[in-house]
């Protein structure tokens, strides 16, 4: 009894592979159920190469592709941005082109403005030049007609000559000249222009005493100022 009980003790405590015991399957651990630290780690890709890119462009866009579909992705994008951006040209080179037009058009309609109106403008001085000589012709006549038929009387040339300074006015108002200042008016120095004074209580203070020379205007415009001797 002494060596059976120690021989199956010698058998209990001997390697199950050398006692030639098969281990079950499920004390065996796979190869997918290796401890962390035994399993083998992925080394990273060096950024020079294509594959560095492609991780580069998955982390800078992580919903861009690395492969040829996200490439072909990318082309399709830039074209729609490259033909929106000529799109957008081409509206600006028409509306350059409609501003250039309206530019040249309004040149040309203020040169032929600026024509018009020099051409009007000189019209209308040949106009006036022409109205005023028309006017003032009679009154030359009428000198003409003094000096000759007078004979040299000079009571006879007074009287033509007075004569012709009575239509004068006449004419002049024609043309729309008028002659201002008179002995009596009051002294106004927008018209008239004082060159004498005299003390006379029988005048009273700004009062015209005698007209040098009278002036002349046309319209509001003085044309000349009256030459005057006031009094006070």
């Amino acid at each position: 009894m002494t060596e059976e009980k120690k021989n199956a003790a010698e058998n209990e405590t001997q390697d199950p592979e050398q006692a030639g015991e098969k281990r079950p399957a499920e004390d065996i651990p796979a190869e997918n159920e290796l401890p962390d630290t035994e399993k083998p780690e992925t080394e990273p890709a060096e950024p020079g190469t294509e594959e560095g890119a492609d991780e580069s462009a998955a982390e800078a866009d992580p919903d861009a592709g690395t492969g040829p579909k996200g490439r072909r992705g990318e082309i399709k994008k830039l074209k729609k941005e490259l033909e929106e951006a000529r799109k957008a040209l081409g509206e600006e080179k028409k509306h350059t082109a409609e501003a250039e037009e309206r530019i040249l058009r309004i040149a040309a309609e203020y040169d032929n403005f600026r024509k018009r109106t020099q051409s009007e403008r000189a019209g209308i001085y040949a106009n006036a030049v022409s109205d005023t000589l028309a006017g003032l012709l009679p009154v030359i006549d009428n000198l003409q007609y003094a000096a000759k038929y007078s004979g040299g009387d000079a009571e006879k040339m007074a009287e033509g000559l007075n004569m012709i300074l009575s239509k004068l006015p006449e004419t002049l108002d024609k043309i729309g000249i008028k002659a201002f200042g008179e002995p009596g008016d009051t002294f106004d120095p927008s018209l008239h222009n004082a060159v004498m004074h005299v003390e006379d209580e029988e005048h009273g203070e700004g009062e015209i005493v005698e007209v040098l020379q009278q002036g002349y205007m046309y319209g509001d415009k003085v044309l000349r100022y009256a030459m005057v001797k006031t009094a006070n």
